[in-house]
């Protein structure tokens, strides 16, 4: 199995359970973790910090971006992040469904990204299913928030601090809670 085939695979949300993709998924794994252990385990400059996630991820990210270690990713290669973005201390990206994160997001501690979900049935719960996540711009993800696969978050969104989201946020938007739900609307300046 390829990179390609697998991000191919998991875009169509199919399930991850076969030997092959065990296999490609533990491979990749291993990488990941190579790298997220060589970032968390030192002092490295902004550029040094660039450098380690762009070989994560398998593609050179933007110079704008600051990232404050440790990091955790247990994939890598399906993440995509775009301009001026932060994202502070001990955040987790479970990137094998997608994780897009738009310019000037800001991430708060301990976030944490999940693209996979288990099936619900007994004897499905084995089976890991991938959607994707999906940050527009200028998103303020507050600490220790969870966004839960196939969600999107619209531009200007604000998700408060430990919220669980498990559905769409709407643009111009703060929601909070468990589960996250709508608290007020922002007005664009």
């Amino acid at each position: 199995m390829t990179l390609e085939d697998f991000i191919e695979h998991a875009g169509k949300r199919l399930p991850l359970n076969t030997n092959e993709i065990y296999e490609f998924m533990d491979k990749m794994s291993d990488e990941a973790r190579r790298i997220t252990f060589q970032l968390n385990n030192g002092y490295h400059t902004q550029n040094e910090i660039r450098a380690l996630l762009s070989a994560l991820l398998g593609k050179k990210i933007p110079d704008s971006v600051r990232v404050f270690p440790p990091f955790y990713s247990d994939f890598g290669k399906n993440i995509q992040i775009g301009e001026n973005v932060f994202i502070n201390a001990c955040c987790h990206f479970q990137d094998h469904g997608g994780i897009t994160i738009g310019d000037g997001c800001q991430i708060g501690h301990n976030v944490v990204f999940a693209t996979l979900n288990h099936g619900i049935c007994p004897n499905d719960r084995k089976n890991t299913y991938p959607a994707p996540i999906t940050l527009g711009k200028n998103v303020w993800i507050g600490s220790n928030a969870t966004i839960l696969q196939g969600v999107t978050i619209g531009d200007n969104a604000i998700i408060a601090a430990g919220a669980v989201v498990t559905k769409d946020v709407s643009e111009n938007t703060i929601a909070g809670g468990v589960p996250a739900k709508r608290i007020k609307s922002i007005k664009p300046e």
